[in-house]
């Protein structure tokens, strides 16, 4: 294995861990904090942390001509991503969300697909087959065996969508010349740009909340937004294709599943537990045999 190789692999490990334990603490935060303004409060905190630690390292700012892009890639991957997630959240458990999200490496495989040419293999379609297939069954079997489609499981489609395009733009931005840290940074700034709208409120509910509250904000904002941004930016860098990298989503919903119940007590639904065996079976075929040339 390749020294690159093995950066990507570290990477992309040690962000999905990161991220993956946002939705426990999204829960925790979420006691307190509504939607929107919470996703302002995490975006503003995280945009001018990175801002002031990439100003000490000497980071560029963006050229005039792509400060647009920026505002693209913010209102992907940290203004749709996150309210939408945070809707899904609020009735969801945390297993069943970050299952739907981690369908995002297959949305990120077919846009790259069509922007990149990068192929996708027969194996590759069986693959997102499943995890499609996998997909249907949660959002139609709820915990008590009945057949409805559940309206939050549709916003945690929506967010895994963003993502996906939060992956290309990423893709795009370093392809331009951009570090991870400028990546992460402008976007996030941009996303604060975008959801400016709910400061008042944002600063308001943090001004009032309890020290929990605060504190799962603070990660939230600095370790599992900048810091995984930057690293899972870093992993795109090394990354030869997209997909090497989006596809270390799949192993969120077991991370995440295990901490919602240390942290919070929660067990998924049987309908968490044959969807989301359906779409791991997937994932892993679409990671360990799909991408092989």
């Amino acid at each position: 294995m390749t020294t690159q190789k093995k950066k990507v692999i570290g990477y992309s490990l040690f962000t999905i861990f990161l991220w993956a334990s946002a939705y426990p603490l999204t829960k925790i935060a979420q006691e307190h904090f509504t939607v929107v303004p919470l996703a302002f409060i995490r975006s503003f905190i995280a945009g001018f942390f990175m801002l002031a630690v990439g100003k000490l390292q000497g980071m560029q700012m963006p050229r005039k001509k792509d400060i647009p892009l920026f505002f693209l890639s913010g209102a992907l991957g940290y203004v749709i991503y996150t309210v939408a997630m945070n809707i899904g959240l609020q009735t969801l458990p945390s297993a069943t969300c970050s299952l739907l999200v981690a369908t995002s490496p297959i949305m990120t495989a077919i846009i790259a697909a069509k922007v990149y040419s990068e192929k996708i293999n027969l194996i590759s379609w069986c693959a997102i087959f499943i995890a499609f297939a996998g997909v249907v069954i949660l959002l139609l079997w709820d915990s008590g065996g009945a057949f409805s489609i559940d309206a939050a499981m549709l916003w945690m489609l929506l967010s895994a969508a963003s993502w996906a395009g939060y992956n290309i733009m990423t893709r795009k931005l370093v392809t331009m010349g951009y570090t991870s840290m400028q990546i992460t940074c402008f976007s996030m700034l941009g996303a604060a740009v975008w959801l400016c709208f709910w400061s008042v409120d944002g600063f308001r509910e943090m001004a009032t909340g309890e020290g929990k509250h605060i504190l799962s904000l603070l990660y939230l904002s600095i370790i599992s937004n900048a810091v995984g941004c930057i690293l899972w930016g870093k992993a795109m860098v090394y990354a030869e294709k997209t997909s090497e990298v989006a596809n270390f989503m799949f192993l969120s919903p077991l991370l995440s599943a295990l901490m919602s119940f240390l942290l919070l007590r929660e067990v998924p639904g049987m309908g968490t537990f044959i969807g989301g065996a359906v779409i791991i079976s997937g994932l892993l075929l679409f990671n360990l045999k799909g991408q092989k040339k």
